[in-house]
């Protein structure tokens, strides 16, 4: 999948006024998800989506240090995603669902599935919820 049709489906899936915000929602919740999955789960994951957008899960990792993987709940992943997508917090676990969706389908070889079993349940639901969910 090309940058432009990942923003795109973003864009669309999320009702989204333009690219802009498309952009920003997906940056806010592929940050907030590299610093919560192992470094090397996210490098894998950021090696299967566009350049551009592949690098928003590179942008958390700590070089020759313990790496992310960052223990937090739910809560904490959708105040995060808030507070860099501008957004409430119902709205950010919205963006946060399309965002993880468009993910899944952009990406091959279940690496979506190794990111959930990586996370407690209650974050687990959260990346299997889609945007109807």
């Amino acid at each position: 999948m090309r940058h432009e049709e990942f923003i795109g489906q973003v864009q669309n899936r999320a009702h989204l006024s333009g690219h802009g915000e498309a952009e920003r929602a997906t940056r806010a919740v592929l940050e907030t998800l590299g610093e919560r999955i192992p470094e090397g789960l996210a490098d894998n994951l950021a090696a299967q989506l566009p350049h551009e957008i592949g690098e928003h899960l590179r942008r958390t990792e700590v070089y020759g240090g313990a790496g992310t993987g960052e223990r937090f709940d739910r809560h904490a992943f959708i105040e995060r995603v808030a507070a860099r997508s501008g957004t409430d917090e119902p709205r950010s676990a919205y963006l946060a669902r399309v965002v993880l969706e468009v993910t899944d389908e952009a990406t091959e070889g279940g690496i979506l599935d190794k990111v959930r079993g990586s996370l407690p349940g209650d974050l687990r639901e959260l990346v299997s919820a889609g945007h109807t969910g």
